[in-house]
This record gives structure tokens, C-alpha cells and sequence, in this order.
């Protein structure tokens, strides 16, 4: 479809973590340094939280494409299993073979422990990750915190790395997982990027896959970045399908119209726009005088303070309104205030 119009090989804002992609924002180049001591420490666990579509995903394929030699990992990327189906794609990760029932914890706990101490004595180490770890029950967390009991003396035969989404720094503040938020020793939330992030975000996308960097304008990159909120997924979700509907129209560039049509139909609403300030001004202009005008014509007859009643609007208002054939017979009648000249 549109490859072929832009001269392209692949689409330049899939939502695939693929690692080539990976844009190293001020905020992944922190969330990456959390990993890498997670795999270069000896503490334990490491949590890695953000939004949804943050990246975090991405920087975790990124890690385990770029470990040292010596370091052995298992990652776990669908955490809905039970305790034994975890232990036991823990052991199929790092290739261990299993003595005994596959069903039994205390077997597979034992042969992950037998596994670690070798590989320690070799001089390499472990690192679990576990992904989407919010969707992880009370009873898996605490079997993973059991995974770093397993330590000799001086060092941790096991480092865990845990990546969710942000209700999982929620969840681990609960009081019945102290023992394990305790044993945390790196943590970091990955916010979205800013509009100068947002920007040079796409301009990186599009280097990579060859596209002609003048196709989407200055207004069109300000308005993905800005429909998006500088979530990463959702400036692939928009700027693909202005390239979409580029190829559509026979645009050979992509305008800020075309990209918040794009951004509303991904959106799944209308991305409303700003009012101009002078409408909010007369919107207040038009409320404060019907006020007044109410308060001049009181049609219900409360007793108003003088200081209200006997102001100079109100009363300059009341003026005008009994002057006039087709109000005056709806003004309520009010004592006014005596002129201090006829005052003895």
C-alpha cells in the first residue's frame, strides 16, 4: 500500500518493540540504567513501572539483545501461570533439566537452585524478568520473592527485574507485600516524553526507515505529538495512519489537518479546539449582566442587602429598564435611596 508510494520497506511506526526502533529519550536512557544495574547488582529485585505504551516493553527486548556473555536470562512474558508453569518456564529458559515430578515446587525450586549454584561457580550470573507484571497474583509474587532467597553467602544467585504497567507500584505498596517492596533496591516510573522528546522521536523513526524526513510538516508533528501525550504507541497509531491517509488523498506529505483527522479516528473522538479567549471573555460578560439585570427586576421579591440593591449599576440598570414601555410593567417597585441634597 502506501511502502510503495513513499519508497519504503517497512512500516516506519509499527508498534512491535523491535529494538532498532528504540528511541533513547532522557527518560529510557534512566528506565535502561535501572535494568542494567538490575542485571549488574547483586540486590535482589528491580521495578521498572510506566504508563501504558510507555516502552517499556521495547527497553526490555532491547536488554536481553544486549547482555554480556557471562549473563544467562529467562524472561517471562505472560505472567497468568501458576506457581509450578512459572518454575517451570523458568527452568525452560535457562535450559535446565529437571530430576523428578514437573509438578512438584520444592523439585523445580531445587533444580533452579542447583543450576544457579554451577553457574555461579563458573563465573556467570541469572537474571529473571518478568513482563506485564501486573497482572500477577498474591501467591506468584510471593513465590518469586522466594526465588532470591537462593544466595550463598556474599551475593544473590538471582536477579529479578519486574516491568508493569503503573498499578503494579500500587499493588506492591499493599502491607501484605512489605517483604517483598523491601527487597526492591532500584526503582523507576517511566512518564511519558515531552513535546522536544515527542519530536525528535519521530524524526528517529523516520531516519531509520529511510523515509523523506520533510514528509510530515512542522504543524503535523506538533499536533501527533500533542494529540498523544507523549505516549510512544499512540505517536506510531497516529503517524501510521497519516501515512494512510496520505497515500489516500495522494499527499506526498502529511499536513497538521490530516494528522488530527488521524488523531481522531485513532482516538476513537473528536480532539476538540481550543475557544478562542474572547468568546470566554463575553460568555462571562453576558452571565455577570444578566446577573445584574435579575437583581434590578427581582421578580421573586427578595429582601436584597442596600449595599446590593442600592448600587450604582443596579440602579442605573433599573433606570433604563422602567423607562421602557415594554419592561416597566415587570419592574418591581423599589424605595430608592434619598438624594442627600433634599436631606435637612
Amino acid at each position: 500500500m502506501y511502502h510503495d508510494f513513499f519508497g519504503i520497506d517497512e512500516n516506519p511506526f509499527s508498534n512491535t518493540p523491535d529494538p532498532k526502533y528504540l528511541f533513547m529519550s532522557p527518560r529510557h536512557k534512566e528506565a535502561l540504567a535501572h535494568l542494567i544495574y538490575g542485571v549488574e547488582g547483586d540486590s535482589g529485585f528491580v521495578l521498572l513501572t510506566g504508563e501504558v505504551g510507555t516502552g517499556k516493553t521495547t527497553l526490555c527486548r532491547y536488554l536481553s539483545e544486549n547482555l554480556p556473555d557471562n549473563v544467562e536470562l529467562a524472561l517471562c512474558i505472560n505472567p497468568r501461570l501458576s506457581e509450578t508453569e512459572l518454575l517451570a518456564s523458568i527452568c525452560d529458559d535457562f535450559g535446565i533439566r529437571t530430576q523428578g515430578s514437573m509438578s512438584s515446587v520444592k523439585n523445580l525450586t531445587d533444580s533452579i537452585n542447583t543450576y544457579l549454584l554451577d553457574l555461579y561457580a563458573r563465573g556467570g550470573r541469572a537474571v529473571l524478568i518478568i513482563d506485564e507484571a501486573q497482572n500477577l497474583r498474591f501467591e506468584m509474587l510471593e513465590q518469586v520473592r522466594l526465588l532470591t532467597n537462593l544466595e550463598t553467602s556474599q551475593n544473590k544467585l538471582l536477579q529479578i527485574i519486574l516491568i508493569g504497567q503503573t498499578e503494579l507500584k500500587e499493588f506492591l505498596e499493599q502491607p501484605k507485600l512489605r517483604q517483598l517492596s523491601q527487597r526492591i533496591t532500584a526503582r523507576y516510573h517511566l512518564d511519558p516524553m515531552n513535546v522536544h522528546d515527542s519530536r525528535e522521536y519521530v524524526a528517529h523513526r523516520i531516519h531509520v526507515s529511510g523515509l523523506d524526513e520533510n514528509i510530515f510538516r512542522s504543524g503535523a508533528v506538533t499536533e501527533i505529538c500533542t494529540q498523544s501525550r507523549g505516549i510512544p504507541r499512540l505517536i506510531n497509531s497516529i503517524s501510521e495512519r497519516c501515512l494512510l491517509g496520505a497515500y489516500a488523498n495522494g499527499q506526498e506529505t502529511v499536513s497538521r489537518k490530516l494528522a488530527r483527522e488521524a488523531a481522531e479516528e485513532v482516538l476513537g473522538k473528536a480532539t476538540p479546539s481550543p475557544k478562542p479567549v474572547f468568546l470566554v471573555l463575553l460568555a462571562a460578560l453576558l452571565i455577570s449582566a444578566m446577573g445584574l439585570i435579575f437583581i434590578a427586576v427581582n421578580p421573586l421579591g427578595f429582601a436584597l442587602p442596600a449595599q446590593v440593591s442600592q448600587s450604582t449599576a443596579v440602579i442605573w440598570i433599573r433606570s433604563k429598564l422602567e423607562s421602557s414601555p415594554l419592561a416597566a410593567p415587570y419592574i418591581r417597585k423599589h424605595p430608592r435611596s434619598p438624594d442627600p441634597s433634599t436631606v435637612n
